[in-house]
């Protein structure tokens, strides 16, 4: 095996993508190198390509919706071996010491290690994670099939099974993208009785066949007044950042629901305290999750069907990727794969 290998970088704050080669990293103790399969483009890799995200040391390899399988094992490495398949998603390990570590809710650890910003991620051949990161990948799930599923996949599954919601609840997903189109999957396979809302009648057909019982068009209907014919929705689950079609669905609450934001806005969100308080709702936001949640999103989505939709794009074509991905011309989750033209 060649000591090379390609990575896709960032050398500064917006500064253009650099295809380079580097040695291959050798593990240090308590991590594993990985062969990367594919690599999922998240909007979140924006803020390793922007430099909007606190203490990035550059040149850095974006990079956390990662499939592979592992290579090489670090010193103190149990219960993992070389050539199991594996992901890593935006939980890319964890302090222990904090206090949400002590208490053992790592994806909030105040000191937290995020795949491509923290350290070097999946836009490259291989890559070295800490074992805590590293979710197992079961075999009904191709590489391409696994990286958006450790993001996007695992961010809907786990706000979605965390909620109140049961099964025959109205369930609520504002937006059909990349988020939404795995919400709603997910969503119909727990079975709760599924509205998405977006705007337009042309993707009435695609909510449907996602597994979407009933389509509200925020074009021409009210949302709010659209929910509140079937009782009002237990939880809304954000897809979107437009915050006008966020606060929109408030009121299509039922009594004590709750609109669960995923989808990272700019600008804040409008909301009126009487439509809380008389009905009891609530707003709240949802990080992703763990290694182990990460593992879950991926067995339930083998044993169920549910699956990203995906475009395709060799390493080198990553700056064409992520452009493709971040002008939203990508209707759903752009994969690089670095076997591809290699």
């Amino acid at each position: 095996m060649s000591n090379k290998m390609r990575v896709m970088q960032v050398t500064s704050p917006n500064a253009p993508f650099e295809l380079v080669e580097r040695p291959i990293p050798e593990p240090t103790a308590g991590t594993v190198r990985i062969r990367v399969e594919a690599c999922g483009i998240c909007h979140s890799d924006s803020f390793t390509k922007e430099g909007s995200f606190p203490g990035i040391q550059y040149p850095r390899v974006p990079g956390h919706e990662v499939a592979g399988v592992i290579d090489k094992l670090g010193d103190g490495v149990l219960g993992w071996q070389p050539g199991q398949r594996v992901g890593i998603g935006w939980h890319g390990g964890h302090c222990r010491v904090c206090d949400s570590c002590r208490r053992g809710d790592f994806i909030t650890c105040r000191n937290a290690q995020i795949p491509g910003i923290s350290y070097d991620g999946g836009y490259a051949d291989y890559m070295l994670a800490p074992v805590e990161a590293l979710a197992r990948v079961p075999d009904e799930l191709s590489a391409v099939e696994v990286g958006p599923l450790m993001c996007a996949g695992i961010t809907t599954y786990n706000a979605l099974r965390n909620s109140h919601a049961r099964p025959g609840d109205v369930v609520a997903v504002i937006g059909i993208g990349g988020l939404g189109h795995l919400a709603i999957q997910f969503a119909a396979k727990m079975g709760f009785k599924v509205i998405a809302i977006a705007r337009g009648k042309d993707k009435e057909s695609l909510a449907k066949e996602l597994g979407a019982h009933q389509y509200i068009d925020s074009q021409t209907q009210d949302p709010k007044k659209e929910l509140m014919k079937s009782g009002g929705a237990q939880v809304a689950l954000s897809t979107v950042t437009n915050t006008k079609a966020i606060s929109s669905v408030i009121e299509g609450l039922a009594v004590n629901g709750t609109l669960i934001i995923l989808g990272i806005g700019k600008e804040p969100i409008e909301v009126s305290s009487l439509a809380l308080i008389g009905a009891r709702r609530s707003i709240m936001g949802w990080p992703s999750g763990t290694a182990m949640d990460s593992q879950d999103t991926l067995s339930f989505s083998a044993q169920t069907g549910v699956r990203s939709m995906n475009e395709v794009f060799p390493l080198e074509k990553a700056a064409e990727a992520y452009d493709r991905m971040m002008s939203g011309k990508a209707r759903f989750r752009v994969v690089l794969v670095p076997s591809l033209a290699h």
